[in-house]
Formats: C-alpha cells, structure tokens, sequence
C-alpha cells in the first residue's frame, strides 16, 4: 500500500520508534548533549506507559547517569528494597535459599520497586521540558528506506483500513517521519526491529532469539499482608523442574503488590499452559497468605527476552538501531533489563549525536555496536551468559547450581568457569522449535479458577482496558491459513489455545467435535507477542494495529 498512498512528511534528526525506557533515555540524551538535535519520539500506546509492562524491580545506574538529580525532579520512585527472598517451592512449602548463597549480584538492596509504565511517563515529562516532541497513539506500521538501501524513516498513523483491507470512509494515510537517524525501541520482538534484522541480516552471527512469557496482576492486600520494600522469587512449584521459569512478588507502597510468572518459551510439552501456572501458583501458601482477603485490579502480558549476551544481533545498521528489549539486553538471572535498556539509550544517542555534530547521517553507527558490546551492558549481559543456555538445556534445577557457580567464578576470579576461554553455552533451537508433539506428552489438568484467588482468561484480560477498533483488520496474521487446523491440531494440539495469555486463539468445533476451525479473537491482543514466537510452525505474524489500540495498563 505504501507504493501508491501519498503521504506528507516530517523531517527530524533522530526519529524514535517507542517511548520506553531505552527511547525516551536516547531523546533525553540527544537533547542534553545538544539542545539543537531535533528528536521525535512516536509511541503506539493510547499514552505514554499504557504499554509498558515490567515487574519491576530497577537498578538506578541507568536512571543516576542519565538524570542525576531525578529524586529531587520528583521520579516517581518511592520504594526501595529491604528485604530479598529467594524460595523454591513444593506443592505446600517453600525453602528458602539463604542469601549469602546467591551470587552478589542477584542482590536487589539498592534497587527500588517501580512502575515502569510510570516513570515513563515521567521521563516523557523531562524529554518533552528539553524540547523532544513525543506522539502517543501513532503506530508505526513501515520502514521508509533511502535509494541506497538504507532507513531514511517510518510510516505512523495510519487509520482507516477496513477488515478486508480496503481503505474505509476515514481512512487516514498517516505520515512518513524522516531521520538522519531512526532508533526502534519498541520491546521486544517489535515488528520495525524484526523488519530491519531480516532486511540486513543483523542476526546472521549470532544465537537464536530466546524469550519467556511474563504475565502480572496488581493486587491491593490488607495492611496486615502488606511488607514495604519485600521482594520474593520463586521457581519449582506448579511449573516443575522440566521447564523453565518461576514468579515475582513484590511489595510496593499503599498496600500494593505486584504478582508475576515468567514461564520460558522453550517448555517442550505443548498441552502446557502458561497463564494457568501463573493461576495455579497463587493458591500457593506462601502467596495465597499475602493475597487473601485482598482484590486484583490489574492484568497485564508481555514476552522478556532472555538470550543473553549470544542473542544480541548487530544493533546498527545503515540509517539506524537497535535499542533496548529490541535488541535483547534482560540479564536473565538478575531478572532486570531496564537498567540495561536505559543505558543502551544513552549509548545510541551519543553515537549519533557524535556523528551528526562530524556532518554524517544514514551510516551505520558501528561506535554504539561496539560500546553496547564492551560497555556496561556487554559487561552485565557477558558475565551470565551461560545461565539461559544451561537452563534450556539441562532444566531449571540442574540450570541453576551450574549456573549459580559459573556466576560466582565470574565474581570471585572475573572468568566464566563452564567457558573459561571465553566462549558461551549455545541455544540449540529458537522456541517455535523446541516444541514437541502433542502425542510424547501427557495432557494437564488445571484446577477451575476461583474467583477469588485466580481468575479465567477474560475476565482478567478485562482489567488490561484492552481495545481495538472492531472495523480494523486483524493484526494477527496467518502465513498459512491451513496451518492451524491442518498441521498443528494434529501434531501439536494447537497450543495457541493454551500459549495465549488473553484468549485470543480458539479451536471451534461443531456440537459433535466435527468440523475444527481456527478462530482469532484480536480484539483480546494484549500485545505480548507470544504468538509471533511460539507458534510450533512460525505460522503467525504480530503487526501493528491501529495506534492507541492495545492495552491500556495504568501503573504496570
């Protein structure tokens, strides 16, 4: 479509694809460095923070860099932690690790419970007061590209497509946003990123992509539940030793906590369902003792990456980069990336803030490649760049001892004892793969929600404020519309039924089970993309809707 709509442009110097914290950290950035730089930041959720999820606990290294004084701006950070829990769950205890066990730098003391959806909000505040202009609700659907093969920009806001793909009585063609730089800091799997790593091959060196689905309530509990600053994780019960994955629980101010499962993409069994573990887990007694009494008033679902250090693609390419989650820099075993993703930000600005002041644009930034690789991120990412491989290959208890000690030798002697010529632990399949056939496997019962204490899909998707405009097409794509019913039903039960956290993917069938047919609900997309990395034949493809579409989440 974009060959024959025409559209109206803007020019900037740095046009940034997502308000996250790795965007909003480059535009601050560029605009510290030079007031000058002109610097756009579009952002497809209805505001800024409407689509960010993050557990979170933050590490402020990235936030103490880049604005020093953010305590006295009025951040909205209150909650620092006191006291850090690490328990391996039964079916009805829990034993706990003793902390002097872990390696340091799995210690959270430090580090503040936050919502990330939150400072976002706030960072837009200070990006907007340096003279950023930042444009929620604006979805950017392509990469514009230069003659000489480079991103000359995006195409955002477009509106108006009907279901069969016609342009209806409002359409809107949107505009092309042109840069001599374009950052896409969209999370992860954004749909910009895997356009440009595809179109120049930025994955051609390194390991396979890795991602776990990470699925989160707020819950307000009784005063008495409630332990300011406590955080708690968890691995083992209900999701085993044969997969990957484990909880968060974290106490933040007004009797809030926020409760979390992350269940690893790579899990084999496909009758596994990962938004019925996360259910499950909190009749747990350690946990259910903390929500009884108390009410859920948000849900949310969005993928993390945990390749690792070996997963990082190139991060520069002709006209452009990749910041943060779009490029993969979760350090798995700490559970953080923010931090991370901040300081990616700031790397990229400064590289191309260095290069427009030489005169260059459309280049590639090869010095933000290289600091992003030898820098403070490459030096976290690098130093745990075993665990996730371990994991996936030899299971999350046996994961966990080898890993933890390969951790501590980097710690104690600054080398990697599993690779001590420093190579890593190679991810064997990307999760599509990993998958195996419905009938290796038994099937597994899940109890029925309570209502109390878990909660159906649909319900719980409710609590997102998920919309999308009913007249759109869907923006849940199927390569092969045959796959579903014809390949993955037989072979692998289609999982979509169960891989899904918001119920989007249904097997329809007729009232004597004839007649199976796959059916899309779009208008339950949360956005986390699971769709677009689990699908057993890579037979789904997530794209952008229509800007302020999604999710509307208030304090993830």
């Amino acid at each position: 479509m974009s060959e024959t709509v025409e559209r109206e442009s803007m020019e900037y110097d740095v046009v940034v694809v997502g308000a996250g914290p790795a965007g909003l950290s480059a535009a601050i950035r560029l605009k510290q460095i030079n007031a000058d730089i002109s610097v756009v930041v579009l952002e497809k959720g209805s505001e800024v923070g409407a689509h960010i999820l993050s557990g979170a606990v933050l590490d402020p290294i990235g936030l103490n860099k880049l604005i020093p004084d953010w305590k006295a701006k009025g951040a909205p950070i209150e909650t620092e932690v006191k006291t850090d829990k690490f328990l391996m769950l039964g079916p009805k205890g829990a034993l706990r690790i003793p902390n002097f066990l872990l390696p340091p730098l799995m210690n959270n003391h430090g580090n503040y419970i936050v919502s990330m959806g939150n400072i976002c909000r706030w960072m837009a505040e200070q990006a907007e007061a340096l003279g950023v202009e930042v444009f929620p609700g604006m979805a950017c659907s392509e990469l514009v590209y230069r003659e000489d093969g480079s991103v000359k920009g995006v195409v955002a806001g477009e509106f108006g497509i009907s279901k069969d793909g016609t342009k209806g009585e409002g359409y809107e063609p949107g505009m092309e946003l042109h840069g001599k730089y374009v950052f896409l800091s969209e999370g992860a799997r954004g749909s910009l990123s895997k356009m440009a790593i595809k179109k120049f091959d930025l994955d051609k060196d390194c390991d396979h992509a890795k991602f776990g689905l990470g699925m989160k309530e707020i819950w307000e509990v009784k005063p008495e539940n409630h332990r300011q600053g406590e955080v708690v994780h968890t691995m083992g019960w209900p999701l085993g030793w044969k997969a990957g994955g484990g909880s968060f629980m974290y106490h933040l101010e007004n009797n809030q906590v926020y409760v979390g499962y992350i269940v690893d993409l790579n899990y084999k069994n496909p009758h596994l369902y990962p938004y019925g573990e996360f259910q499950r887990w909190k009749h747990h007694p350690e946990i259910a003792e903390v929500l009884e009494g108390g009410k859920r008033i948000s849900y949310g679902a969005r993928v993390v990456t945990k390749g690792g250090y070996q997963s990082i693609p190139k991060v520069a390419f002709p006209g452009g980069a990749l910041l943060g989650c779009s490029a993969g820099l979760v350090n798995l075993p700490r559970i953080k990336g923010n931090h991370n993703a901040m300081l990616s930000g700031m790397a990229a600005a400064e590289a191309a803030a260095a290069a427009l002041k030489a005169g260059r644009s459309a280049d590639v930034l090869e010095s933000y490649d290289e600091e992003l690789r030898a820098g403070e991120v490459g030096k976290d990412l690098k130093a745990v760049r075993n665990v996730a491989p371990i994991n996936g290959r030899w299971g999350p208890l046996v994961g966990m001892m080898l890993g933890g000690m390969d951790m501590w030798f980097n710690n104690l002697f600054k080398f990697n004892i599993l690779t001590p010529r420093g190579g890593s632990y190679k991810h064997r399949k990307n999760d599509a793969q990993s998958t195996g056939k419905a009938s290796d496997y038994k099937k597994i019962e899940y109890p029925k929600p309570d209502g109390v204490l878990s909660f159906d899909r649909l319900t719980n998707v409710s609590f997102s404020a998920t919309n999308h405009g009913e007249e759109q097409p869907s923006h849940l794509k199927l390569i092969n519309e045959a796959i579903p019913v014809a390949t993955n039903l037989p072979q692998f039960d289609e999982p979509a039924q169960r891989y899904c956290p918001a119920g989007v993917y249904e097997v329809l069938r007729d009232d004597d089970g004839s007649n199976p047919r796959f059916q899309i609900n779009a208008q339950n997309c949360v956005h986390c993309k699971t769709c677009d990395i689990k699908d057993p034949s890579e037979n789904i493809v997530w794209c952008v809707p229509e800007g302020a579409g999604g999710p509307n989440y208030p304090n993830m």
